[in-house]
């Protein structure tokens, strides 16, 4: 599943990288919202087998988001904003 951008189209666009692949993104996203709308569709599987996931809450408070950022360690990717040139790996 890839996110359609539908709005805020004209801001600066930054690339990152999730687990080497380069994702485009744009200043201002959150980590989640850049690597969702890069076509990342999933950051974790589900300890309960229930299949993917890519956020629940969006606001930090669950454990759906985490992912790991070369220099910051574990973040919650929908209370990071996305920045030019992060090394993301799924937490």
């Amino acid at each position: 599943m890839k996110l359609t951008r539908l709005r805020d189209t004209a801001r600066p666009a930054i690339s990152l990288h999730l687990e080497g692949e380069a994702v485009a993104a744009m200043r201002g996203d959150t980590l989640l919202t850049a690597l969702l709308a890069g076509g990342a569709g999933h950051l974790r599987e589900s300890e309960f087998g229930d299949g993917h996931r890519a956020g629940f809450c969006l606001m930090g408070a669950c454990q759906d988001c985490w992912v790991v950022v070369e220099g910051m360690g574990r973040v919650r990717a929908c209370a990071t904003l996305a920045q030019d040139g992060m090394k993301v790996r799924r937490g």
